[in-house]
């Protein structure tokens, strides 16, 4: 047991020791220029928040197609429905898009993931079609706005 501590020792606390330490020589070498706070950030604009709106909207919808295509049969389709179902047979009918699985006339993917799909999908193509228009204003009105300070 003692040698297991003494090599846990060996193993983190040395080198973290030694890092921690040689960051301290850099700071000293170096003078206050590490320790000087950062420029203030620019605030957001509309624009990057709506891409940023868009790419989670897109993100969620590819997990959420992916959790949905985990239905679908791929190598064994006649595990598929007894996987999902308790149903030995090959399903009746299956598709990627919409996710659609149906055993024995059931309908095993859930009711819920379809629509959820056309939200996330209508989000996504909305945020990015906002975020384009709005960069587009957002930069032709720092155009005018440069414009008219150099006629002043």
């Amino acid at each position: 047991m003692t040698t297991l501590i003494g090599t846990m020792i060996l193993a983190i606390g040395l080198p973290a020791w030694a890092g921690i330490t040689y960051v301290g020589l850099v700071r000293a070498r170096r003078g206050d220029e590490l320790l000087q706070p950062d420029p203030p950030r620019l605030p957001r604009t509309p624009a990057k928040k709506a891409a940023w709106i868009a790419g989670l909207a897109y993100l969620a919808g590819g997990a959420l197609h992916l959790y949905g295509l985990s239905y679908l049969p791929f190598l064994f389709p006649e595990d598929a429905c007894y996987v999902n179902a308790a149903y030995m047979d090959v399903p009746d009918s299956s598709s990627a898009l919409p996710v659609s699985l149906v055993c024995a006339g059931e309908e095993i993917v859930p009711w819920w993931l379809n629509p959820a799909l056309l939200v996330l999908a209508a989000t996504a193509v909305g945020a990015t079609v906002t975020s384009a228009a709005l960069a587009v204003r957002h930069r032709a009105a720092r155009r005018a706005l440069r414009s008219a300070d150099s006629r002043s």
